[in-house]
């Protein structure tokens, strides 16, 4: 079980907790980033340097996520490929993306994405709160519950 974290929109109060988390229960943590990183020294925390780019990062998880893995994102697209391979996507908002919810989720991206561009809409989600933390916190540690138990 390997977590994948698409590092390069991920707030850092939820890198805080995936730190944390990786020591505390000695998973591997993996951030993907376009930019250079600074980690805390651990043997659970690694970072990956991709190339800049469209979705390069996000291409580089894809690539690498395998069934069991958890992937750190709020991207819909790229979680909707990696639960195709069998992985769990996890929103820095505390959302679980599964087989069960990720097309109507992308579904609904794509609407949004439409009535943004003709001008219906306008804006995007609120900044990360500690609401957000702990929900974010809670589901983390349901799912690593069940995946080191299993």
């Amino acid at each position: 079980m390997h977590i994948w974290v698409d590092a390069d929109a991920c707030p850092n109060i939820i890198k805080e907790v995936l730190y944390k988390v990786a020591v505390r229960r000695e998973v591997a943590v993996t951030l993907v980033a376009n930019t250079h990183l600074s980690v805390p020294s651990s043997p659970h925390i690694d970072t990956l340097r991709v190339g800049a780019g469209f979705n390069v990062a996000d291409d580089k998880i894809a690539e690498l996520a395998e069934p069991g893995d958890l992937v750190i994102t709020a991207d819909i697209p790229l979680a909707d490929k990696i639960v195709d391979k069998g992985a769990t996507g996890l929103n820095p908002r505390g959302e679980l993306y599964t087989e069960d919810n990720i097309k109507g989720l992308l579904r609904m991206r794509n609407l949004m994405e439409e009535l943004r561009s003709g001008g219906m809409t306008a804006g995007g989600p609120a900044p990360i709160g500690p609401r957000d933390r702990q929900e974010f916190t809670n589901q983390l540690d349901k799912f690593l519950t069940r995946a080191l138990s299993a």
